[in-house]
């Protein structure tokens, strides 16, 4: 079912010193700001050979990611995302296995203009998965 790993997303408390990081330290090359006010976030994303990392950062105080920082207030990993041909498909068969989508389980439009979902924690190990449709 699953696919290449698409990017590893950290959520961070300040986007701007992150990119700096990632572009003046480790000399990456570092996507323009993409706000996605129908996920609480601003992302940009580091292009890597094989993968990218998304880098969030909270838009307004009830985020996900606003509460995953008072979690966690150094930030750090926050889901990976694995592609996936047909994520109705991919959604359907997890839940008949007994996995949980969280939300109704309708695909939103993600960063990459494609049909994400997210599945619970929980059933991962402790790691939220999104699934991407590529």
């Amino acid at each position: 079912m699953i696919g290449r790993l698409n990017h590893v997303a950290i959520a961070v408390n300040n986007l701007d010193a992150a990119i700096a990081t990632y572009r003046d330290l480790l000399g990456a090359t570092v996507s323009d700001r993409l706000a996605q006010p129908d996920h609480g976030v601003t992302v940009v994303f580091i292009e890597l050979p094989n993968t990218k990392i998304e880098l969030l950062e909270a838009l307004g105080h009830s985020s996900p990611i606003a509460k995953f920082l008072e979690r966690n207030p150094d930030g750090g990993i926050h889901h990976i995302c694995y592609e996936v041909a047909d994520v109705i498909a991919a959604r359907d068969q997890l839940i008949q296995g007994g996995a949980r989508v969280l939300g109704d389980g309708t695909p939103r439009i993600g960063a990459h203009g494609k049909p994400v979902i997210f599945l619970h924690p929980k059933d991962f190990n402790g790691t939220l998965v999104e699934l991407e449709q590529v």
